[in-house]
């Protein structure tokens, strides 16, 4: 099996929606991760402290063949057709270790896929 790292940049509050949609298209799990950004505007000050905007990096280890499908689920569940909502992007993989306990419902996804 082939897979891939899909990341997900949203808005704190966006976060959810997300994580529930595309465990409602079938995956597995995710990792969250809080960070801090930058965009094209510039972070706001509040008597000289900088505000920076909040980011939740969302990760999904999937398998190869529902990468488009859970795409358009992340882009659907943050309205990233709204300014300023996120991003997503997906990586290539070489190897993976650690998911012997997923095997069976990836294996379910591809047989769900092609069938």
């Amino acid at each position: 099996m082939q897979f891939k790292l899909i990341m997900a940049f949203v808005k704190p509050n966006i976060t959810d929606t997300v994580v529930d949609a595309m465990k409602k298209a079938g995956a597995t799990g995710a990792t969250i991760i809080p960070a801090r950004g930058t965009g094209i505007h510039e972070a706001k000050s509040f008597f000289g402290l900088t505000i920076e905007d909040q980011t939740e990096i969302i990760v999904f280890l999937v398998e190869e063949h529902v990468v488009e499908k859970f795409m358009e689920v992340i882009e659907k569940a943050g309205e990233f057709h709204k300014p300023g909502t996120g991003i997503a992007f997906v990586m290539p993989l070489e190897h993976v270790a650690g998911l012997e306990s997923q095997m069976k419902e990836f294996k379910k996804q591809a047989r769900d896929e092609y069938f």
